[in-house]
């Protein structure tokens, strides 16, 4: 996957697929409840273990069962493919989980 910065109609294009994600400055970010505190942590863990294949790791907060994410290539000064794909993989480990 490509670390070359996107422009910002891919940019806009992408978040279009990303309903629940929103753009803070050169980052993506999305807040959830998990529906309880070990149900958050399997999110951290499915999330740590798909960022850890992609070489692409997000920073994430948690608050009980509140789990925030933000993702920016560093390397690349602003957003790459690399942010949507692990947005759209947060996405998927925070459904499995039946999370908001």
């Amino acid at each position: 996957m490509s670390r070359e910065r996107l422009t910002e109609d891919r940019i806009t294009a992408g978040l279009a697929a990303l309903p629940h994600w929103t753009r803070e400055g050169d980052s993506i970010v999305r807040t959830a409840d998990a529906p309880d505190f070990p149900a958050g942590i399997r999110v951290v863990a499915a999330v740590a273990e798909a960022a850890e294949a992609m070489d692409h790791h997000p920073d994430i907060d948690i608050r009980w069962r509140t789990l925030r994410f933000v993702l920016s290539t560093h390397s690349a000064g602003g957003l790459t493919a690399l942010d949507l794909d692990l947005a759209a993989r947060i996405d998927a480990a925070l459904a499995a989980e039946s999370a908001g």
